[in-house]
Protein backbone atom coordinates (compact mmCIF):
# COMPACT_ATOMS: atom_id res chain seq x y z
CA UNK A 1 0.00 0.00 0.00
CA UNK A 2 1.04 3.39 -0.82
CA UNK A 3 0.19 6.96 -0.33
CA UNK A 4 -0.81 8.70 -3.81
CA UNK A 5 1.05 11.70 -5.49
CA UNK A 6 -0.97 14.58 -6.48
CA UNK A 7 -0.41 13.99 -10.54
CA UNK A 8 -2.38 10.45 -9.62
CA UNK A 9 -5.27 11.94 -7.49
CA UNK A 10 -6.79 14.08 -9.88
CA UNK A 11 -6.24 11.30 -12.51
CA UNK A 12 -7.63 8.59 -10.10
CA UNK A 13 -10.27 10.10 -8.11
CA UNK A 14 -13.23 11.86 -8.82
CA UNK A 15 -13.44 15.17 -6.59
CA UNK A 16 -15.86 17.61 -8.05
CA UNK A 17 -15.28 20.10 -8.33
CA UNK A 18 -11.54 19.94 -8.41
CA UNK A 19 -8.86 22.12 -7.12
CA UNK A 20 -5.67 23.06 -7.63
CA UNK A 21 -2.43 23.86 -5.10
CA UNK A 22 -2.97 27.99 -6.57
CA UNK A 23 -1.67 30.01 -3.54
CA UNK A 24 -4.62 31.86 -2.33
CA UNK A 25 -3.90 34.50 0.20
CA UNK A 26 -5.78 35.13 2.83
CA UNK A 27 -7.24 32.01 2.58
CA UNK A 28 -7.47 28.59 4.37
CA UNK A 29 -5.61 26.63 1.99
CA UNK A 30 -7.93 23.94 0.04
CA UNK A 31 -6.77 21.75 -2.75
CA UNK A 32 -4.60 19.24 -4.12
CA UNK A 33 -1.79 18.80 -1.73
CA UNK A 34 1.63 16.73 -1.95
CA UNK A 35 0.08 13.07 -1.27
CA UNK A 36 -3.44 14.15 -0.66
CA UNK A 37 -6.35 17.03 -1.22
CA UNK A 38 -7.33 19.26 1.42
CA UNK A 39 -11.37 19.56 1.16
CA UNK A 40 -13.45 22.79 1.91
CA UNK A 41 -16.27 22.99 4.49
CA UNK A 42 -19.72 23.93 2.84
CA UNK A 43 -22.16 26.41 4.07
CA UNK A 44 -24.53 24.06 6.02
CA UNK A 45 -23.64 23.62 9.81
CA UNK A 46 -25.59 21.74 12.20
CA UNK A 47 -24.33 23.24 15.62
CA UNK A 48 -24.79 21.26 19.11
CA UNK A 49 -27.14 22.45 21.37
CA UNK A 50 -28.13 21.34 25.09
CA UNK A 51 -31.03 23.40 25.20
CA UNK A 52 -33.38 20.18 25.16
CA UNK A 53 -31.34 17.74 27.35
CA UNK A 54 -31.51 15.14 25.15
CA UNK A 55 -29.28 11.91 25.39
CA UNK A 56 -26.97 11.75 22.75
CA UNK A 57 -27.80 8.08 21.18
CA UNK A 58 -26.11 7.14 18.49
CA UNK A 59 -29.06 4.39 17.81
CA UNK A 60 -31.89 6.74 18.53
CA UNK A 61 -30.57 9.99 17.39
CA UNK A 62 -32.70 13.58 18.20
CA UNK A 63 -31.53 16.29 14.89
CA UNK A 64 -33.39 18.44 17.40
CA UNK A 65 -29.70 18.60 19.58
CA UNK A 66 -28.90 20.86 16.26
CA UNK A 67 -29.47 24.10 15.10
CA UNK A 68 -29.48 24.68 11.63
CA UNK A 69 -27.38 27.34 10.34
CA UNK A 70 -26.59 27.92 6.74
CA UNK A 71 -23.41 30.96 6.25
CA UNK A 72 -20.61 32.17 4.85
CA UNK A 73 -18.89 31.17 8.84
CA UNK A 74 -20.19 29.49 11.74
CA UNK A 75 -19.51 29.85 15.55
CA UNK A 76 -18.99 26.77 17.43
CA UNK A 77 -19.34 27.15 21.04
CA UNK A 78 -16.77 26.47 23.70
CA UNK A 79 -16.64 22.53 24.22
CA UNK A 80 -18.93 21.99 21.90
CA UNK A 81 -18.93 20.70 18.01
CA UNK A 82 -20.53 21.23 15.01
CA UNK A 83 -21.26 18.88 11.79
CA UNK A 84 -20.78 20.29 8.45
CA UNK A 85 -20.39 18.84 4.93
CA UNK A 86 -17.55 19.20 2.05
CA UNK A 87 -17.78 21.61 -0.96
CA UNK A 88 -16.46 18.81 -2.75
CA UNK A 89 -18.24 15.36 -3.64
CA UNK A 90 -16.00 12.30 -4.19
CA UNK A 91 -16.00 8.76 -5.24
CA UNK A 92 -13.38 6.73 -4.10
CA UNK A 93 -12.22 3.96 -6.63
CA UNK A 94 -12.01 -0.11 -5.31
CA UNK A 95 -8.29 0.02 -4.72
CA UNK A 96 -8.01 3.02 -2.55
CA UNK A 97 -8.62 4.22 1.01
CA UNK A 98 -8.83 7.35 2.07
CA UNK A 99 -8.04 8.76 6.08
CA UNK A 100 -8.95 12.32 6.92
CA UNK A 101 -7.31 14.76 9.14
CA UNK A 102 -7.86 17.93 10.52
CA UNK A 103 -5.51 21.14 9.08
CA UNK A 104 -2.97 22.61 11.36
CA UNK A 105 -4.43 25.68 11.06
CA UNK A 106 -7.40 24.75 12.98
CA UNK A 107 -6.11 22.41 14.84
CA UNK A 108 -3.46 24.66 16.23
CA UNK A 109 -6.42 26.83 17.41
CA UNK A 110 -8.11 24.14 19.54
CA UNK A 111 -10.26 23.10 16.72
CA UNK A 112 -10.10 19.03 15.91
CA UNK A 113 -11.71 17.66 13.11
CA UNK A 114 -12.83 13.99 12.76
CA UNK A 115 -13.94 11.99 10.05
CA UNK A 116 -13.80 8.01 9.71
CA UNK A 117 -12.33 6.58 6.73
CA UNK A 118 -13.54 6.33 3.19
CA UNK A 119 -13.70 3.65 2.31
CA UNK A 120 -13.04 2.16 -1.36
CA UNK A 121 -16.38 2.73 -3.61
CA UNK A 122 -17.62 5.25 -1.11
CA UNK A 123 -19.54 8.11 -2.64
CA UNK A 124 -20.79 11.14 -1.62
CA UNK A 125 -19.93 14.59 -0.05
CA UNK A 126 -18.24 14.11 3.03
CA UNK A 127 -19.87 14.60 6.67
CA UNK A 128 -17.55 16.56 8.83
CA UNK A 129 -16.93 16.51 12.81
CA UNK A 130 -15.71 19.95 14.05
CA UNK A 131 -15.05 19.81 17.67
CA UNK A 132 -14.29 23.26 19.56
CA UNK A 133 -12.19 22.16 22.78
CA UNK A 134 -11.21 25.57 23.82
CA UNK A 135 -13.29 27.34 26.25
CA UNK A 136 -14.05 30.37 23.82
CA UNK A 137 -16.00 30.22 20.53
CA UNK A 138 -14.42 29.16 17.38
CA UNK A 139 -15.09 30.54 13.93
CA UNK A 140 -14.97 28.18 10.93
CA UNK A 141 -14.93 29.67 7.46
CA UNK A 142 -16.87 28.05 4.67
CA UNK A 143 -15.40 27.08 1.06
CA UNK A 144 -12.18 27.29 2.68
CA UNK A 145 -9.99 24.77 4.07
CA UNK A 146 -11.46 22.44 6.94
CA UNK A 147 -9.15 18.84 6.18
CA UNK A 148 -6.54 17.11 4.34
CA UNK A 149 -7.78 13.99 2.86
CA UNK A 150 -5.00 11.71 2.11
CA UNK A 151 -5.50 8.61 -0.36
CA UNK A 152 -3.52 5.39 0.04
CA UNK A 153 -4.15 3.00 -2.65
CA UNK A 154 -3.34 -0.58 -2.38
CA UNK A 155 -1.63 -3.60 -5.07
CA UNK A 156 -4.95 -5.53 -5.34
CA UNK A 157 -8.71 -4.52 -4.90
CA UNK A 158 -10.48 -4.92 -1.62
CA UNK A 159 -12.90 -8.45 -1.54
CA UNK A 160 -15.74 -6.03 0.22
CA UNK A 161 -16.26 -2.65 -1.00
CA UNK A 162 -18.36 -0.35 0.93
CA UNK A 163 -20.30 -0.17 -2.16
CA UNK A 164 -20.62 -4.08 -2.23
CA UNK A 165 -22.18 -3.91 1.59
CA UNK A 166 -24.26 -1.01 0.13
CA UNK A 167 -23.42 0.88 3.32
CA UNK A 168 -25.76 3.22 4.96
CA UNK A 169 -23.84 6.55 4.46
CA UNK A 170 -23.66 5.84 0.48
CA UNK A 171 -24.24 8.58 -2.07
CA UNK A 172 -25.12 10.81 0.97
CA UNK A 173 -26.20 14.36 -0.37
CA UNK A 174 -24.49 16.35 2.07
CA UNK A 175 -24.63 16.40 5.83
CA UNK A 176 -26.01 13.50 7.01
CA UNK A 177 -26.87 13.09 10.87
CA UNK A 178 -26.04 9.95 12.25
CA UNK A 179 -28.30 6.39 12.24
CA UNK A 180 -28.26 3.10 12.66
CA UNK A 181 -30.43 0.46 10.08
CA UNK A 182 -33.32 -1.53 11.11
CA UNK A 183 -33.94 -4.94 11.40
CA UNK A 184 -34.82 -6.31 7.80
Amino acid sequence: MGVLPDWMIERDIKIDPFADATPRPGVISYGVSSYGYDVRVGRKFKIFTNARCAVVDPKHFDPASFVDIEADHCLIPPNSFALAETVEYMEIPRNIIAICVGKSTYARCGIIVNVTPLEPEWRGKVTIEISNTTPLPAKIYAGEGIAQILFFKTEDVCKISYGDKKGKYQDQPGLTLPFVQGKG
